[in-house]
Parts: C-alpha cells; sequence; structure tokens
C-alpha cells in the first residue's frame, strides 16, 4: 500500500478504554494554559503511536503548537484549549487504529494531525474537555482499490477526492507530492473493477523537463515509456503487476501520449491528462473535446514546473482561466499544505513562492493572451 493508506477511524476494541481527563482536575480555562491529558489501558497500542523514542510527539506538538509529556501510561497536554481538544482527538484516533493491529509511521500522524486540525469546530462553537476521535473522519470520501482503501491526507484531498466520486471534468492543479495523479488513477481503477467505466485511459505530453535527450532508441512504446513512467507507477499501486500487464494487453487499460488523441472519441472510460501544465492551448482544446458519453475526464497539472518553450502560453491556464465558470467543469486547487510526500516538500514549495512571489501570482493570476 502507498502512502494514501486509510484513514478511516475504527471503533476501539471493548477492552480498550483510554479515559480524557482534565490534568490538573481545575485545568485553567485561559486559551494559552488549558491542561488535559489522556490515560490508556494497552501500553503495547500507546507505544506504538508515541513511536521509537517517542518520535511521533514532536509532529503533534508542531501540528497543533501543545506541549506533550507521556508519564507511564498517561499523556499530558498543555496549550491552547482548541489545540488540546484536537491534539486529545489525533491521539485517541491513532490509538484506536494501533489497538486493530495498525502501525503508525511519522506519514500516518502527520496525515492525522492534518485531517483533525481541519475538522470544524462543534456547532455551538464550543470545544470539549472530553473530545472523542471526530466524526469529521468518519464521514471522509474512500477509494476502494484491490490493494486496499485509499482516503485522503489532507483537506484539499478531500474536496479533490469528493470532485473525482461525482464529477465529469475535473482539474486538479497544486505543486509536487499533493497526490493529484495518484488519487486520479485510483478513482479510475476502482471505476473500472466496479463497472462504471469500460477502459482507463491515461495520457501525458512528451515534453522533456528542462533537458534535451536527443534520439531515443527502440520502437514507438519504448520511446514515449520514460514520459508515462510515473503513470505506470501509480497503476502498480493499485492492481497486482500481473493485472497491470494483462489489462494493458486487452486495452481496458491504455497509456498513450497526447498526440495520439487527435481524431478520436473517447466513451464509457475514465481519462487522465497528466502533467498538462506542458500542453499548448491547442493540444489542451483537442484534449477536452474527445469527451465522450459516459466518459470522466481529470485533468492535473503544476502551473509552477512548465516545461514549454518561452512565450508559448501553458494550455492548462489557459483552459482553467476559459472555463473555470462553465457548468459542470470543477477545478482543484491545492496548497503546499497539502503535500503529503515529504513535509520537506512542503517546505520548499514554500520556499520558492517566498523568494519568487512574482511568479507566483503570475502563475495563478495570469489574464488571457
Amino acid at each position: 500500500m502507498s502512502e494514501f493508506s486509510s484513514l478511516r477511524n475504527p471503533l476501539p476494541h471493548e477492552h480498550s478504554n483510554p479515559q480524557t481527563e482534565n490534568w490538573p482536575r481545575t485545568a485553567e480555562k485561559t486559551d494559552t494554559k488549558h491542561k488535559a491529558s489522556i490515560r490508556f489501558d494497552n501500553n503495547s497500542s500507546l507505544q506504538r503511536v508515541l513511536g521509537q523514542y517517542d518520535q511521533h510527539l514532536p509532529i503533534i506538538e508542531d501540528g497543533f503548537q501543545v506541549k506533550l509529556a507521556c508519564r507511564g501510561n498517561k499523556v499530558a497536554i498543555s496549550g491552547r484549549q482548541q489545540d488540546v481538544a484536537r491534539a486529545q482527538s489525533a491521539l485517541l484516533n491513532l490509538y484506536n487504529k494501533s489497538e486493530l493491529g495498525a502501525q503508525p509511521d511519522s506519514a500516518m500522524v502527520a496525515a492525522i494531525v492534518r485531517m483533525v486540525g481541519a475538522a470544524p469546530p462543534a456547532e455551538d462553537g464550543s470545544q470539549t474537555d472530553l473530545p472523542q476521535p471526530d466524526a469529521y473522519l468518519d464521514n471522509l470520501p474512500q477509494i476502494r482499490t484491490r490493494r486496499g482503501e485509499v482516503a485522503p491526507r489532507s483537506p484539499g484531498q478531500t474536496d479533490y477526492m469528493r470532485r473525482l466520486q461525482s464529477g465529469e471534468l475535473v482539474f486538479s492543479v497544486g505543486p509536487a507530492g499533493t497526490g493529484k495523479t495518484y488519487l486520479a488513477v485510483a478513482q479510475g481503477v476502482a471505476m473500472l473493477m466496479a463497472g462504471k467505466v469500460e477502459r482507463i485511459i491515461l495520457s501525458r505530453p512528451a515534453v522533456e523537463a528542462g533537458e534535451r535527450l536527443g534520439f531515443l532508441p527502440g520502437d514507438m512504446r519504448e520511446k514515449i515509456d520514460p514520459y508515462l513512467r510515473p503513470l505506470y507507477d501509480a497503476l502498480h499501486d493499485m492492481l497486482p503487476a500481473d493485472q497491470v500487464v494483462r489489462r494493458l494487453s486487452s486495452g481496458e487499460i491504455e497509456v498513450a501520449p497526447l498526440a495520439f488523441m487527435r481524431g478520436r472519441t473517447l466513451s464509457h472510460a475514465f481519462v487522465i491528462l497528466d502533467e498538462a501544465q506542458n500542453t499548448t492551448c491547442a493540444q489542451m482544446k483537442m484534449f477536452l473535446t474527445r469527451l465522450g458519453h459516459g466518459t470522466r475526464m481529470v485533468v492535473t497539472g503544476d502551473l509552477s514546473q512548465v516545461d514549454l518553450p518561452a512565450g508559448v502560453k501553458s494550455g492548462l491556464r489557459d483552459a482553467i482561466e476559459t472555463l473555470d465558470e462553465v457548468d459542470g467543469v470543477h477545478v482543484i486547487r491545492l496548497e503546499s499544505r497539502d503535500v503529503v510526500r515529504h513535509p520537506l516538500v512542503g517546505r520548499i514549495v514554500d520556499a520558492y513562492d517566498k523568494a519568487h512571489p512574482a511568479q507566483k501570482y503570475a502563475q495563478r493570476h495570469q489574464p488571457p493572451s
């Protein structure tokens, strides 16, 4: 299973009884001095939550701006009342998963922190001293594949997955590591397995990333495979290798460069155009007009990584500007906070945006040419 593991919140085992309590019992109620604690019955499950040498505690502390201290089977939390409540919810959610045999790693802990942090407050605006794992995490969209369930690991991914399940044409724009391609392929595989589409078509423009590779040996497939490798990688995460080979051979899954799309009508298919920032305006219009009956289209790209020649406008940018208000077209904009690849990737994206603010603004607001 890949980095996108399930975030559902199963109930703890009957013998488990983590107890939340005020700590001390006369907890201060100011925004900056609230304290609480949770007592866990199963030390083995708690240890998996904390990680080796308590390595997961700093992730929770940084995510909610709280201080944690573990004493035996009790975890004490201090910080603002709302932050303490959310940290308790995250710990309980991780504990429940551990009770059911999960092995929380840093990626899972970071995902729980992001998702609990995105949960809306109580309807009455109150913050409870005895929180249970957020019901918000029970209502997340999920994609079921042969390799298991895929669930969102950030607020942006939650919106994206809901659009994937209902929208006929979805644009997903955002930085590297936000799961744009991975989640689209997962949704395509799930719909193919459920019989909702007859085939999956994966496409990319064959544009080199700032290099000139020159002549490539081999037949046509061998020449284009390097450009399409990320799509193959995502497929292999969703399906056993033998099924990928069989479905590629039968045509149920087709991987082709964008140039092969002209003149076709794509019906009853799940179609993904990856790296769409490297399409020209004419190529994008050609691709979008391939849409046939019973077909879903997903277009993904990162407008900060355009490899087109200078002066050539990205077809992805042009399409978003042109179609943003068209009924039935959905545009999902992912941000650095949605990066799930590695925490450092999100910080790298933020650093580049800070160093080149004019370029960032132009990517999002450049007027049509």
